[in-house]
Order: C-alpha cells, then structure tokens, then sequence
C-alpha cells in the first residue's frame, strides 16, 4: 500500500517511464502478432499460466490445481524459469534438488507431487526441447509464469487476474504494477479472477464482466481460497493444531510471510484471533538467520492465550532450510496449506475444457 501511495506521488516522473515501457511492449506484441518475431509450437499439449500484474496473483495454486487434475490421467511435467533460484540454464529437478537450485515455487511442487517432472529454464523453447528428449512419455506440461512469453505457443493460455488488483484500475510499471496493458487480454483462452471473497455481490460480479470485456471464445470464471489443516512446518515436530482450535484457545498469531499480497491471508486469520501480529517480507525473500531474531522478538509480546507462528507453504520451504532455529520457534510455527476454489459452480467446466484439450492434442504431431 504504502509503494502504491509513493508511486502517485511520483506520477508526473513515473508517468514518462510508464509510457516508454508500453511503447516497448507494445511493439514486441506487434512483432510477435505479424510472425515478424516467431512461436514455435510443440507436438504435445502446452498450458500457459501467467499475469499482467507483477507479484502474486495466486499463481502457485493454480498450477497445482492443473497438476494434480491432469496427472490422475496423463503423465505431466512443469517447467518454470525458476525465479531467484542461483542457477542458470536447463535444470531438470531431482530428489537432491534445493530451492536455491530451481527456484522455492518449483521445489515446493517438486516435494508435494512425487509423479511430476519439475524443470526450470529462462529459455522456455529450449526447456521444452530437452524436457521432451530427457523424460519419456512426457503427455502434458504446465509453463508457470509464461504469459508473456510469446516464444512459445501454448494450446490454452491462462490468465490470472487479482481480484485486489483490478487491471482495469491498474496502469503499466513502474507508475502502476501492469506488465502489459489491458488489451494483452485477448490473448489469453481462459481468466480467471482470483482471491474473490464468497460474499460477492453479482452486482459486483456484472461490473468485472462488463470492465475485462473479453470476447465470446474466451471462458472467465471466479476463485477464491479455501484453506487447510495447519502443518508444521518442521518435520520432525509432531504437535498438531487447527484454525479451529486457534480460535478456541484464544491464540496469539504471528503471521510470518514472504509474498507479494499477504492481505487476503490476513483477512482469513483475523476470524480466528483478536491478536494478529505480522512480520512481512518482500515477495521470494530468501530468511536468514536474522530475521527470526526479529520474529521471536515479536513472537515473544503477545502476553495472553497461546502463541503461534502462521507462514505460507512457499515460505515453509526456504525456512526448513535454516539450520540454527530455536525449538520452541520450531514447535509452535506451521504453515496454512490454500487450494483453489473455483465459485459459481465453474469448476466442471473448467476441469472439461483443461481435460479434453489434453486428452485430443496427447501425441499429435504438428509442425514445429
């Protein structure tokens, strides 16, 4: 909130720069759209998953809602680039694979589907090129974070819209958080507006219809969150506890978190406690040993009920990588497992669309 205030401070600055980034995006799509720069489409089913606003759109979520619908059928693999990760080129993931190897998003993947093929490249074509010739079989494959990656044609690109973060209130980097402008939508198959409240109002609902504008052929649903069981995020910890019995116990949370959009996360655990302290990172922040001084500093002022520490499984999987962490840290932190899910009775259809597009593009050749 408080970028976005400095930003309008600086309009009359930023505005120029805002301007020039547009004219330079707008004329590589236009490259892209006269074939003068070239996809290259591939002999299996390719799905997109991207953004138009930097940060966290719920991303993550999706990708894993994708994974675990197609690999129940068809064998699947996910290439990203691997943001922050220290490598460079092909990675294929394996059981010896770090967060600092392919990026904390593909480990976290890589650790919760056993069956999936996980690798991270900056060149998404040349990705895709050595996943096809190192994994047999290969019948699907997710590319996270590749809207605007045009260098590949993907069968269904899907496009993630912030409920928090309209587009159509947005303006382009750096005076706004817009990579492209509004009428990069048209490219997408499917939007989906995500992190909804349930309670929207279909007034509401009407008024995104009519702003996004999107054509005929291109499908729009609706998602929120819904969240899980707590988990420790330590392994060896064996305490067990629940929102339920959060609010119960009239605990004390600390929410510890290292995402682009921590509010709707707030919003969740302010229903489970009149205490909520928060200690907030930049989005993909890397923990060192000192910023746990500072969340048990904080963790350690709460003065009545019980106290806990909350973080997101993203964030779960840099932090088991500390080495010196305090045990009572350890025993009382856990992290709030989200899927999506999908409002308006959408998720048929979206399972149809995704399945079918699989399930009649597995294995037929097309010219590359």
């Amino acid at each position: 909130m408080a970028s976005r205030k400095l930003r309008r401070s600086l309009a009359p600055v930023l505005f120029p720069l805002s301007l020039l980034y547009g004219t330079v995006t707008g004329i590589r799509n236009i490259l892209f759209d006269l074939k003068i720069l070239k996809s290259v489409e591939f002999d299996l089913p390719v799905i997109s998953v991207g953004n138009l606003t930097a940060g966290g759109t719920g991303k993550t979520p999706l990708v894993e809602y994708l994974l675990k619908l197609l690999s129940e059928k068809f064998s699947v693999g996910l290439l990203s680039r691997g943001y922050k990760r220290k490598t460079k080129g092909f990675q294929l993931a394996g059981k010896n694979s770090l967060p600092q190897d392919i990026g904390d998003e593909s480990y976290q993947v890589l650790k919760k589907f056993k069956t999936i093929s996980v690798a991270v490249d900056e060149n998404r074509v040349h990705g895709i090129v050595q996943m096809k010739k190192k994994i047999k079989n290969l019948g699907a494959l997710i590319l996270d974070d590749a809207f605007q990656h045009r260098y590949v044609k993907a069968g269904i690109s899907i496009l993630l819209i912030d409920y928090y973060r309209p587009v159509f209130k947005d303006y382009l980097l750096p005076m706004g958080d817009l990579r492209e402008t509004k009428s990069a939508l048209s490219r997408a198959d499917i939007v989906i507006v995500t992190k909804v409240p349930e309670n929207m109002a279909p007034t509401e609902k009407r008024l995104w219809i009519k702003e996004l504008d999107l054509f005929p052929s291109q499908l729009l649903f609706f998602t929120g969150f819904t969240y899980g069981n707590l988990v420790p995020v330590f392994d060896k910890v064996k305490k067990k506890t629940s929102l339920g019995e959060v609010k119960k116990d009239a605990s004390s949370i600390l929410l510890l978190t290292g995402i682009a959009n921590p509010e709707p996360m707030k919003k969740t655990l302010q229903e489970y406690t009149g205490n909520l302290v928060t200690v907030s990172f930049p989005d993909h922040h890397e923990y060192m040993q000192s910023d746990l001084d500072t969340v048990q500093k904080k963790y350690a002022k709460p003065d009545h009920g019980k106290n806990i520490i909350i973080t997101t499984e993203k964030d779960a999987v840099k932090l088991k990588q500390l080495k010196k962490v305090d045990p009572v840290l350890k025993e009382n932190m856990f992290y709030l497992p989200v899927e999506v899910k999908f409002l308006d009775n959408g998720q048929k259809e979206f399972d149809k669309k995704i399945i079918e597009y699989v399930a009649k593009n597995k294995g037929i050749s097309r010219l590359h």
